[in-house]
């Protein structure tokens, strides 16, 4: 080491040993600022800019669109937060844990180094927040207007991905602060990536013992914030019509007998068949045509049901009667006719295709049927737009942070023991 580079550590450290915890925290963030500038730290910047980009090109089009859109967008852009937060901080206590020894021992305090460094990696998690949500607006990823806590869905979504950042790389400094030399830190980082996507609770169903788990991931509180504020439960899904809608042309093939299709339409409560109940029937026949198509005694039960005057029976000729019925009356009587209850144990057989019956009920009736029906399913109350909904992800977040620094604190304090 050169001559004039011991002189200046000497310095620093005859500096650091006489000065109090708040003095160094600002002489430790201006070394910070500098290795910033002239260590290429600034390098994350840029790299959070490009995963942005890339991230908001796929969820432009879905982003509080659609319900699994929205969801999908949601995580996405939680791993953007933890990838950003990770990769911040999982060097920089290992690369340099010679100097720390050495200044530990020289008076530094290691609450004031780690303070610094909190300080100086949520500017750092700040300014990636800011290009992230600067570049997907500038790809074309459409924010609401309004959010939950302020005027602006942006500033709302920008409060989120910052904890999700900054709770991201307090956990990257502790394991930092764990690590004997940066290839076990990198090591160990893609198992904490790993392990944060896979017990995110979105990727996977998780089987109830992991659900502890699960309980410490960052992602899961990211996704709860996230989803919540972009109101993914009032979002339609569209996934399942989509699906449908490609198996127009499979032909079905139906068994049922006439009791079955009887009971079916004869079942008021039934949402399915409401309407079809509710159709006209608006024809007139003689007497004598009715008389051919029932027999005698249901065709006089269903002349006495339309016509008060009973001479008409003597006549069974050409008299004509108008009928003006609802098709579900029409089911009802012939579900209670002798001759039907005869018949209802013969059975049918119906070819036809799911294309044919959605034109039949109508398309944009089955498709709203269909869209209203999934997306009550996937009704996520913990996604609910509220404020407590999204409290619930912050504060956790929060705690995270906090944990984590303490955690990287009180692992430090132990550094004087490292036998290196």
């Amino acid at each position: 080491m050169p001559e004039a580079t011991v002189i200046q550590e000497e310095q620093r450290q005859k500096l650091i040993r006489y000065r109090g915890r708040r003095s160094q925290i600002l002489i430790y963030l201006g070394k910070f600022l500098r290795m910033f500038v002239y260590q290429n730290d600034w390098k994350v910047l840029p790299m959070a800019a490009v995963i942005a980009g890339l991230v908001a090109m796929v969820i432009k089009n879905m982003f509080f669109i659609t319900m699994e859109g929205t969801l999908m967008s949601a995580f996405a852009l939680t791993c953007v937060g933890i990838w950003n937060g990770c990769f911040n901080s999982i060097q920089v206590i290992c690369r340099e844990r010679d100097v720390i020894k050495r200044e530990h021992r020289s008076g530094m305090h290691i609450s004031s180094y780690i303070t610094a460094h909190l300080i100086y990696q949520a500017m750092l998690c700040l300014l990636q927040t800011v290009i992230t949500l600067y570049v997907f607006r500038l790809v074309g990823v459409r924010f609401p207007k309004e959010g939950l806590f302020t005027r602006w869905m942006i500033v709302d979504i920008g409060i989120s991905v910052f904890l999700i950042t900054f709770a991201s790389d307090t956990l990257a400094l502790w394991i930092s602060s764990l690590a004997r030399n940066t290839t076990t830190a990198m090591t160990i980082m893609p198992f904490v990536l790993i392990f944060q996507l896979v017990f995110s609770g979105w990727m996977l169903s998780l089987p109830e013992w992991s659900k502890p788990l699960s309980d410490l991931t960052i992602s899961r509180y990211g996704l709860t914030a996230l989803a919540s504020q972009a109101d993914y439960n009032s979002r339609p899904l569209v996934a399942l019509w989509s699906s449908v809608s490609k198996l127009k042309g499979t032909d079905l093939t139906v068994s049922f007998t006439v009791g079955d299709a009887l009971d079916y339409l004869s079942d008021e409560n039934n949402p399915g068949v409401k309407d079809i109940r509710e159709t006209r029937f608006d024809r007139s026949f003689t007497v004598r045509e009715l008389t051919e198509l029932l027999p005698e005694s249901d065709a006089k039960a269903l002349i006495s049901a339309l016509v008060a005057d009973d001479s008409i029976f003597s006549s069974w000729g050409e008299e004509r009667l108008d009928f003006d019925l609802t098709l579900g009356e029409v089911v009802d009587f012939l579900a209670e006719s002798p001759m039907m209850q005869e018949e209802r144990k013969n059975k049918l057989s119906l070819s036809t295709n799911i294309g044919e019956i959605i034109d039949y009920l109508g398309e944009a009736r089955v498709h709203w049927e269909v869209q209203q029906a999934a997306t009550a399913a996937n009704y996520n109350p913990a996604y609910a737009y509220s404020q407590e909904n999204v409290n619930a992800g912050w504060l956790p977040l929060l705690l995270i942070s906090l944990v984590c620094a303490a955690l990287a604190t009180i692992t430090l304090e132990f550094i004087d023991k490292d036998k290196r």
